[in-house]
């Protein structure tokens, strides 16, 4: 398979993009990659934090599930947090095209 260029992974979608990079990061057991996409979704700051009031686990529970929907690629990916995804998918895509499997 030719080693792809930035332009030829740039027009693709970012759902493509994601698809692409999960699907070699698990062939590769690439724990570090999923963390690092994981601290760029937009819910995820707030996903991790619990202040001990009764009230605070309904809202944690629903930024966990916009959280995991993000990061499964079943959700909007917002204005702020896409372009970051992006360039983590192709550079990702990029530096570790060599080890695809043939």
């Amino acid at each position: 398979m030719p080693e792809a260029t930035f332009a030829e992974l740039d027009a693709l979608s970012t759902e493509e993009l994601r698809e692409r990079a999960f699907a070699h990061a698990r062939r590769r057991m690439d724990v570090g990659f999923f963390w690092s996409v994981l601290k760029h979704l937009p819910d995820a700051d707030e996903a991790t934090v619990l202040d001990g009031s009764p009230n605070s686990v309904g809202p944690t529970i629903d930024e966990a599930v916009a959280l995991w929907r993000e990061f499964t690629g079943h959700g909007d990916y917002d204005a702020e947090s896409e372009p970051l995804l992006r360039a983590a998918f192709i550079d990702y895509l990029l530096k570790h095209q060599d080890e695809a499997p043939k």
